[in-house]
């Protein structure tokens, strides 16, 4: 199972992007999917986790100004970050686990840059 990770860039402090997080396998069961993020010199932290039906959890820090959302039709998982401050500035990855041809998987994406700017 590949996942593929876009829409990373550069934003200045205020503004919004909507990451994706696409998944591309044979026979795709995707339970949870996860953003996380790690900033220069700092450990990799979770940011957001939607289940196989919805339900979503965040980052106490993050909650009202980031949404998780996905669209099983495209085995797709998107973050709308709005509000950005410099201190989202980090690399965002996706993770997620599931199934694939009846077999379990545990994949990370291979991350995009957001970069906020003051």
């Amino acid at each position: 199972v590949q996942l593929q990770a876009s829409g990373g860039g550069l934003v200045q402090v205020g503004g919004s992007l909507r990451l994706s997080c696409a998944a591309s396998g044979s026979s795709l069961r995707i339970n949870g999917v996860s953003w996380y993020r790690q900033a220069p010199g700092k450990q990799r932290e979770l940011v957001a986790t939607i289940s196989s039906g919805g339900t979503t959890n965040y980052a106490d820090s993050l909650k009202g100004r980031f949404t998780i959302s996905r669209d099983n039709a495209k085995n797709t998982v998107y973050l709308q970050m709005n509000s950005l401050e410099p201190e989202d500035t980090a690399v965002y990855y996706c993770k997620a686990y599931g199934f694939s041809d009846f077999r379990y998987f545990d994949s990370w994406g291979q991350g995009t840059q957001v970069t906020v700017s003051s």
